[in-house]
């Protein structure tokens, strides 16, 4: 089963413009649940064609405990999903519930556009994935609640590395730089033994948390800049590295072709996300006719000697905070995500929200990497004006310059800090 979840990889760069959202810390509209009459739910259309079930028994649920309430459902592809939302929620007529990119909750807290919620009341809260927690919270209370995750993962072409006599998947990052090595020195200069686009920010922040940096710190609640730090240097050398030894293609792409280019058959690895290794081998992609059966995943290893920390995609639930049913909507978010709707969608291949829900998979064979690698994880610096970093595309800029050698590390890492200080704390 394919989901790009585009949400997932970028589209977090968005400001709205939400005209009286209301005061969020408004309490519950609604809240006598007796009087709720009706609840209109958007969410995308990954759950209308591929888990239509779980939102009927989480309708169910509600309607057992509100006898005579009605349940509207909408549901929307990625890209028209904000369009529509910006508008209603400029009006009175907004949905109770809508699911959101987990990218792109922040301009939305930021604009006040959510109603706070209780994390206390929600299934398996304490133990919400780091990533998607993070997404969640904004200026130290929560407007969202986890849906499900989608991690990152290493793949690799399994003919290609039992070549030069490597059978089975890295477990260190010596082992991995030396089975690269050996692809490189076979395949020659024209061959990227890892396709990595230099513009990839989400493989490139990895790095740079693997080695103890961060985008951006916050103190005393003002955001500054990271990147020139010594550690996050480090972390950018190292992904400079592997651009210059390994990935000989056209070094100003970022990673959104990724897949059809790994099923060119010009390389023999890439970093990405997990769906991408099979979506590569999809006989319409793959180029070789050699990749079916012949591509594994496998759990990143760090330079630091740690699981290399990945970014996790995802989706997350939110009520507006315009909503006159914030109580009953809360209700149905912990139906449809709570320990039973959880079980459901582990069952449709996806990643729960929680590593209590986690743990179990990482046993399986056939969840092992995706779980082990979502354990370790980052998020984007929830400052309010992370999103206008993002539009101005300050990362992917310092990436290029970067991987190109137009600048060195340090005086490309300082350029952006000093661009993401001008603009990080503005809302």
């Amino acid at each position: 089963m394919k989901r790009k979840l585009i949400a997932a990889i970028g589209i977090a760069g968005m400001m709205v413009s939400i005209a009286a959202c209301g005061d969020s810390d408004s309490k519950d509209k609604g809240s006598d649940s007796a009087d709720v009459k009706s609840l209109t739910v958007w969410l995308t259309v990954d759950a209308q064609n591929n888990w239509p079930e779980l939102v009927k028994a989480a309708d169910a649920a509600i309607v057992k405990k509100h006898p005579g309430i009605k349940i509207k459902h909408e549901y929307y592809g990625w890209p028209d999903k904000n369009t529509k939302l910006d508008a209603v929620l400029a009006t009175d007529k907004v949905p109770d519930v809508v699911e959101m990119g987990n990218t792109e909750m922040l301009a939305y807290m930021v604009k006040g556009a959510f109603a706070p919620l209780d994390a206390a009341k929600f299934d398996n809260s304490s133990a919400w994935l780091d990533g998607l927690k993070a997404s969640v919270e904004y200026d130290g209370k929560t407007y969202g609640v986890p849906y499900y995750a989608g991690g990152r993962v290493g793949n690799w072409r399994k003919d290609l590395f039992a070549s030069v006599g490597v059978k089975t998947p890295p477990k260190t990052y010596a082992e991995l730089t030396s089975a690269l090595d050996k692809v490189q020195k076979k395949e020659g200069d024209k061959f990227s033994a890892w396709y990595q686009p230099t513009r990839d920010w989400y493989a490139a922040m990895s790095y740079v948390y693997d080695a103890g940096g961060s985008i951006a710190k916050e103190d005393g609640g003002q955001w500054k800049a990271n990147l020139s730090s010594p550690e996050s240097v480090k972390g950018l050398t190292e992904f400079k590295n592997v651009i210059d030894k390994y990935m000989h293609g056209d070094k100003t792409k970022d990673e959104s072709d990724r897949y059809i280019v790994y099923g060119q058959g010009k390389s023999g690895m890439i970093f990405g996300a997990a769906w991408e290794g099979a979506t590569a081998a999809d006989p319409k992609n793959d180029k070789t006719g050699k990749l079916k059966d012949n591509l594994e995943n496998f759990v990143m290893p760090g330079p630091s000697g740690k699981n290399m920390p990945v970014f996790l995609g995802g989706s997350d639930l939110a009520v507006p905070v315009k909503s006159k049913a914030q109580a009953v909507a809360a209700e149905w978010i912990n139906a449809f995500t709570g320990t039973t709707g959880q079980k459901g969608l582990i069952a449709k291949g996806n990643l729960p929200n929680n590593k209590t829900d986690l743990a179990p998979l990482k046993s399986d064979p056939a969840t092992e990497v995706p779980a082990t690698a979502a354990e370790s994880s980052w998020f984007v610096p929830m400052a309010p004006g992370w999103g206008q970093v993002e539009k101005a595309q300050v990362l992917q800029t310092m990436l290029q310059s970067i991987g190109t050698g137009k600048k060195s590390v340090e005086d490309a890492a300082k350029e952006a800090d000093a661009a993401i200080d001008k603009v990080i704390n503005t809302k």
